[in-house]
């Protein structure tokens, strides 16, 4: 959530950095600041009636301790009159704090300077590339038809059992799930991160913390009951640790990794990009996320991002890392990169993971904090990466690596799975 004082000193700033976003509702900026004058004004009434109040009633108890009873009656009929003249003060100022919420949490996170202007993916920025391209025969299958020739991945099972876009993995394809996950998991420890595992449910003011409401309440299941909310990615429940809480300055950064199934309604998604893999309602994926000092945010992202590239390096997968334009990221994010890998027999480029620098848009919602050395608090950066999202790494995998004899993985697999080859 962006700082009220921010926008109310910087209102144009905000527009032109938005502007960016091709967001198109700047006239929330304008309504925020007029909002904000609005609960300034109120706030001073409403202040200045307490302090009255305040006065009046401690002459109340002059008086009656000195037993000037009448003059202590007038003052009381004074004090019923101020807070009669306070209450509707009271009310309206509440009704404005509420529409300022309301306004500020429609305004998505302000992008860094280094965010290329844009409209769409087609505006993003190729950073760079690595690995190579397999040659595949002109033959070469698909993952989905390669799932159903070695009996990895059963999506027809998964449609009868939930519905479409809730994969079953069975014998190798478990066992190639089990072992990424794990791979992926010491990989981020070795790297100093710590490892949790987080509830897969969370309540609303989770979900709120890290910017999931209300900005993506359509595209997140919901268990109405109990009013709880299945997680799109581990990012929610990790980051939320700390919310509420105030850090010490030594004991930065914090770094966290998580391993969880995420799960993403995807309203309306459907033709061939979703096939198989592409995109799926149930998935699994390894996070890291860390918390650090706002003036290192920018340099612990290219550290993170240099972290997922040496990651995808191991899996001998052909790679490329995309700079997000300002009109395709995320609400909550000030940056971000993507990587994307590439599918030699669907022959284009698949998203498997995004990081991201949140800057204090999420800290601020959490109030996670740190004193510095002088003692004085302030916001913490957030960040947080895929480290990796599972189903279209797999997807390559068998893919890229298809061979006459069977799917050879790459040499960081190997003892993780027992063996070289799936067949």
């Amino acid at each position: 959530m962006l700082d009220v004082k921010f926008i109310r000193d910087n209102k144009e700033l905000v527009k032109e950095r938005l502007a960016i976003r091709n967001f198109k509702e700047l006239f929330i900026v304008d309504e925020a600041v007029e909002l904000d004058n609005k609960r300034k004004k109120l706030q001073t009434e409403a202040d200045n009636a307490q302090a009255k109040i305040n006065a009046a009633s401690k002459k109340i108890g002059q008086l009656m301790a000195k037993g000037e009873k009448e003059k202590a009656e007038i003052k009381k009929a004074e004090v019923a009159s101020l807070k009669s003249f306070l209450q509707p003060i009271s009310d309206e100022l509440a009704i404005t704090e509420n529409s300022l919420t309301e306004a500020v949490l429609k305004l998505p996170n302000l992008p860094s300077a280094q965010v290329p202007a844009g409209r769409s993916a087609e505006d993003n920025v190729v950073v760079r590339e690595g690995g190579s391209k397999p040659l595949l025969p002109g033959n070469a299958a698909p993952h989905w038809d390669l799932a159903k020739k070695y009996n990895l991945i059963d999506f027809e099972l998964g449609n009868k059992i939930t519905g479409s876009g809730f994969p079953v993995y069975i014998n190798k394809g478990a066992k190639l799930q089990r072992s990424l996950i794990q791979y992926f998991l010491d990989y981020n420890t070795a790297a100093g991160y710590k490892e949790f595992q987080p509830p897969i449910m969370v309540n609303g003011t989770t979900a709120y913390g890290t910017g999931q409401l209300p900005d993506k309440e359509g595209q997140m299941y919901y268990v109405g009951e109990d009013k709880l909310y299945l997680i799109p990615t581990a990012e929610v429940p990790v980051t939320n640790i700390y919310r509420d809480e105030i850090l010490k300055e030594p004991d930065l950064p914090i770094k966290m990794t998580a391993y969880t199934p995420c799960f993403r309604r995807e309203a309306g998604s459907y033709g061939k990009d979703v096939r198989g893999l592409n995109r799926v309602h149930q998935f699994d994926k390894v996070e890291i996320v860390q918390l650090v000092h706002p003036e290192k945010s920018y340099e612990v992202l290219e550290e993170m991002v240099s972290h997922v590239e040496k990651l995808m390096h191991t899996l001998e997968l052909p790679y490329r890392i995309l700079k997000l334009c300002g009109g395709d990221m995320g609400f909550t994010s000030a940056q971000t990169y993507d990587f994307e890998v590439y599918s030699a027999a669907q022959q284009k480029w698949l998203e498997v993971s995004s990081v991201s620098n949140f800057e204090s848009f999420q800290t601020n919602r959490m109030k996670i904090r740190f004193k510095d050395v002088n003692n004085k608090t302030h916001l913490l950066h957030s960040l947080n990466g895929s480290s990796l999202a599972l189903p279209r790494i797999v997807a390559c995998l068998l893919e890229n690596n298809q061979t006459s004899t069977g799917i050879k993985l790459p040499k960081a697999l190997h003892n993780y799975f027992g063996g070289e080859y799936m067949a």
